[in-house]
């Protein structure tokens, strides 16, 4: 059925009905992002929900690092009314849109329970496109915006319960929407060999008592920025601050990709930024971002509703893997006596010679 609850409203943006996207390109989306943290390296819990209207998926996740575990809640079902924000146990709430959003994990008999609400820091922030064209194909055309903000509600993982109180409770939230690779994969055809996200990803966004700092770089090999921010974002609405051009200077756990330390400068600012992370969640495992076969975000999983859950122990089954997909981590952010907290996300794909990483299976020295 084509019609839906969204056809009653003035959204419409192409002749067609809601429920079908102004594009035939199978690789449309539209998803959430959310990452939740206490401010220091007890846990890391990150969730999200996707649509994919010309695939007829719609799945969602919540994947927790507590400990030594990687637990996992993910669910896919066929996607109908797309005002339907639900999968199986997980749902999202908009209760004032841009300012406050609520994420629910019902009880259920896999390891994850959370019903937690947002409530935004700073104004939502509007993000460079990314766009990124291979061998004549639109690969990446994507629109996103970002937010950093509080959270409050109760939250439950293996067993532990955790009230989640606003003072300390915070994380970031994207909202995306484009074309990117989606669903079952494709033949490669005249773009074998060619990783068309290579290179360098790093997305820092952070906050501190009164400001943000969006710090975003996804570099080439060679040293070209394909998609660059730097901003600082005040709380009490002064205008937003262009920090200019970024640099960084990143520490590896040797043999690997995963980073241990970072410092990100913005010269032109005088601004140098002592990045930290604090707990890693290898989110690419388990949860649709490309790691695993047989679950990846919009890839059809049958004609009813599926949801599983898995619990993976981090080091012998997660970060081996993990570690060549994006990796996120709970940051704490210090410079000029500033001290925040936020996602300190990064990925390293295919071959990164500044860092030592020669190939695309390389571990930096």
């Amino acid at each position: 059925m084509a019609i839906s609850s969204w056809d009653e409203f003035p959204v419409h943006q192409s002749p067609d009905w809601i429920r079908h996207a102004g594009t035939t390109d199978r690789n449309f989306y539209d998803r959430n992002y959310f990452c939740m943290h206490g401010s220091s390296d007890e846990l890391f819990a990150i969730f999200g929900m996707g649509q994919y209207p010309n695939l007829g998926v719609q799945d969602a996740f919540c994947c927790i690092r507590r400990g030594d575990k990687h637990h996992v809640v993910r669910g896919s079902r066929p996607l109908t009314d797309r005002m339907d924000m639900s999968v199986g146990p997980m749902r999202i709430e908009v209760i004032e849109p841009l300012k406050k959003v609520r994420y629910i994990v019902e009880p259920n008999e896999h390891s994850i329970a959370m019903d937690v609400t947002w409530d935004a820091s700073i104004r939502a922030m509007e993000e460079p496109n990314q766009y990124i064209r291979s061998e004549g194909r639109v690969v990446f055309n994507t629109q996103r915006f970002a937010q950093l903000g509080r959270w409050e509600g109760t939250l439950s993982v293996g067993g532990e319960d955790f009230a989640v109180t606003p003072d300390r409770w915070g994380g970031a939230r994207d909202r995306s929407w484009g074309i990117r690779p989606v669903g079952e994969p494709e033949g490669d055809g005249i773009r074998q060999g060619i990783n068309v996200m290579s290179g360098m990803w790093n997305y820092f966004p952070m906050m501190f008592d009164d400001h943000a700092i969006l710090y975003m770089n996804n570099e080439a090999d060679d040293g070209t920025r394909r998609l660059v921010e730097g901003k600082r974002v005040w709380v009490d609405g002064r205008p937003d601050e262009d920090l200019g051009r970024s640099e960084h200077e990143h520490t590896f756990e040797s043999g690997t990709r995963v980073l241990t330390h970072s410092t990100i400068s913005f010269p032109e600012a005088g601004i140098e930024i002592d990045c930290q992370p604090l707990l890693v969640n290898f989110v690419s495992v388990g949860t649709g971002y490309g790691m695993d076969a047989d679950w990846r975000h919009g890839m059809y999983q049958g004609p009813g509703l599926v949801v599983q859950g898995k619990v993976l122990d981090v080091d012998t089954e997660v970060k081996p893997i993990g570690q060549y997909g994006v990796v996120d981590h709970v940051g704490r952010y210090t410079y000029d006596g500033n001290v925040g907290y936020g996602l300190y996300e990064h990925g390293f794909f295919g071959p990164f010679h500044r860092y030592g990483m020669t190939d695309g299976a390389a571990g930096a020295p």
